[in-house]
């Protein structure tokens, strides 16, 4: 029986729906809340007939949506049914509107140690443009208050290349984040996710995306100032201080074993990659029938495991990757065109491969 050491959970409700969010979330009420945590609840229990939960977890990861929506007692139904210790790395992502220091505290008493807040930026007014539902003054209070409480382990989201967002409007946002000092922070450039009100608003001409250039100027400021303040740049998107990085999610980037329950989730268990269903209907529906609520399933051949290596472990910065008789010539070309650096038998991305990753990483799809 294999044994479940990490967890992610899916958290499909928000207060509001962001303006460049494309994730699977619904406007949250605390009925419709309420139905689906006894779902999740039935979810677990079929997993728990097939793997093996009696382990202490390694990593429970709670996002969404906002995951902070739900209530004490939910999150409480939920974390019983996991063997878990203070050596267990549990993170919630927070909105900073929909949480306050009591519920904080509530989380610490039920072994949540690690806050993924979503921040965004620290402007007001792209915050406003963002759709988001907190501002700058809520976010700052939030994480002093949860400092206050004796977390440990905070790691800030944030976002560039944002409409309109200049080099300048960049570094003072840097500069705001580094008075924090958070243990561990992510930063992901704008994506243009088809459906979103951003999407329309570019096709309709309303907004203009941010000049390739300036996107590069502004990765480099951010991995420039990062560095000289000693965090470490572990992962494309991601920083910490020394041992702050983060273990869930580098599960993911490592290929290992992770089981993904509510709507949407994506799974990787016993070589078989999984996505949940997407609609509450049809979740609903397998599960009151006893079935796992799986919409895809791939099953992985040893080929498939090998090309999933690099796709997900090259972004896991200054790892070394060994090419297999099968993709040596393409190791080689991208040695050639200064992606790849030889170290020994070894090859380690270069600065070249990192600026242009999604060029770089396209050569082993």
């Amino acid at each position: 029986m294999l044994k479940v050491f990490n967890t992610y959970i899916h958290i499909p409700f928000c207060e509001k729906k962001c303006n460049y969010c494309d994730f699977t979330s619904f406007k949250f009420s605390s009925e419709i809340s309420s139905k689906y945590v006894a779902y999740l609840l039935k979810e677990i229990e079929l997993y728990k007939k097939k793997y093996d939960f009696s382990k202490i977890q390694k990593t429970i990861y709670f996002g969404g949506g906002t995951p902070s929506l739900l209530s004490i007692e939910d999150l409480k139904k939920i974390l019983s049914n996991f063997n878990y210790d203070s050596n267990t790395e549990i993170t919630i992502e927070v909105n900073p509107k929909t949480v306050d220091k009591e519920k904080l505290r509530k989380y610490k008493e039920l072994g949540i140690n690690r806050l993924s807040i979503g921040v965004q930026s620290f402007n007001n007014i792209f915050l406003k443009s963002l759709g988001r539902i907190h501002n700058n003054e809520e976010a700052e209070k939030i994480y002093y208050e949860a400092r206050d409480l004796g977390f440990k382990n905070i790691s800030l989201d944030l976002m560039f290349s944002l409409p309109n967002q200049t080099l300048e409007s960049l570094r003072e946002d840097l500069e705001k984040l580094f008075l924090l000092e958070p243990d561990h922070f992510s930063i992901y450039s704008l994506i243009w996710e088809e459906g979103t009100k951003f999407y329309k608003d570019l096709i309709a001409g309303k907004l203009k995306e941010t000049d390739n250039e300036l996107e590069a100027q502004m990765y480099e400021k951010i991995i420039e100032e990062a560095q000289k303040r000693s965090y470490k740049h572990y992962e494309i998107s991601n920083f910490s201080k020394r041992g702050f990085e983060s273990k869930h999610n580098m599960t993911y980037w490592e290929n290992k074993n992770y089981l993904g329950l509510g709507l949407s989730a994506a799974g990787y268990l016993e070589n078989i990659r999984y996505q949940n269903c997407s609609s509450f209907k049809k979740y609903y529906e397998k599960l009151d029938n006893m079935n796992f609520p799986i919409e895809e399933r791939e099953i992985l051949t040893q080929e498939d495991i090998e090309a999933y290596k690099y796709l997900v472990g090259f972004r896991i910065l200054g790892k070394k990757m060994y090419p297999t008789d099968k993709n040596i010539r393409i190791f080689k070309n991208l040695e050639k065109d200064n992606y790849l650096v030889k170290e020994g038998n070894a090859y380690i991305m270069t600065k070249k491969g990192l600026m242009f990753f999604n060029d770089f990483i396209s050569n082993f799809i």
